[in-house]
């Protein structure tokens, strides 16, 4: 549990610095997203999603 509040806060950490840094990018990047269909989306969320996952079981189990 603790790992995943870790995870979560860095994220925001990530998402905050970059909408501070770029708040330009953003807006467009979220008018994009509001145009976007939904099945791409689904599909790009799955796949981000799965990514997230490999990531994190590479982590733990050591390999590299």
């Amino acid at each position: 549990m603790t790992d995943l509040l870790a995870a979560l806060g860095l994220m925001l950490a990530i998402e905050g610095l970059c909408l501070a840094a770029f708040p330009h990018a953003w807006r467009r990047a979220m008018l994009a997203v509001l145009h976007a269909p939904e099945g791409p989306m689904r599909i790009a969320g799955l796949a981000v999603g799965a990514a997230g996952v490999l990531v994190v079981f590479l982590v733990r189990t050591g390999a590299h």
